[in-house]
């Protein structure tokens, strides 16, 4: 198999995965994917910069490793947090393994072994730890997302699952009423 059609089968195959998981929670899990996706960009240019590692190849016609953050990252971000969120040590001990997993067999060797990702300046196992902070930092933004939403004691179809903006005082019954007229 190819180099650019491996790179393009990590961009693409995991968000067929996606098929799997109930619509609410790829709503609900999105925005913390793309706070991943956001501070592994972040990562990624700082090493890149640093000269910690170098990236052999990017799935054409793009410069970046997309294929890594835009499908690995953001689609496995979606489905850890879909079943160990609220369960914070286990998700710490389960992402810090995927992590390891992630960076010795997969980056050094599967993907070093192509030619498409070598460290210079850091070792994997500082790259598998700041992978892990990343996924700690990821976790603290969801428990903040969590925190701007209040239950609502009335139902309203205009919030999903009865979720208001903490700041909106719950209608009456006789206004909602009113506004779902």
């Amino acid at each position: 198999m190819g180099n650019q059609v491996l790179l393009w089968a990590m961009l693409v195959l995991p968000w067929l995965t996606l098929f799997f998981m109930p619509g609410k929670s790829i709503k609900r899990w999105m925005p913390v994917a793309l706070f991943s996706a956001l501070t592994s960009v972040l990562a990624v240019e700082l090493g890149e910069n640093m000269g910690w590692f170098v990236y052999g190849e990017a799935a054409y016609p793009l410069n970046t490793p997309s294929y890594i953050i835009f499908g690995l990252n953001i689609v496995t971000t979606m489905w850890l947090f879909h079943f160990l969120y609220g369960l914070f040590w286990r998700y710490v001990v389960i992402d810090t393994i995927l992590n390891f997993v992630f960076i010795y067999l997969f980056h050094v060797y599967f993907l070093g072994g192509r030619g498409l990702f070598h460290e210079v300046g850091l070792t994997p196992l500082q790259n598998a730890l700041i992978v892990t902070f990343d996924g700690i930092l990821a976790y603290g933004y969801q428990v903040w997302q969590e925190g701007i939403f209040a239950r609502s004691a009335s139902k309203s179809a205009r919030y999903a699952a009865g979720l208001q903006p903490a700041a909106a005082k719950p209608l009456s019954e006789a206004q909602d009423n009113e506004q779902s007229e």
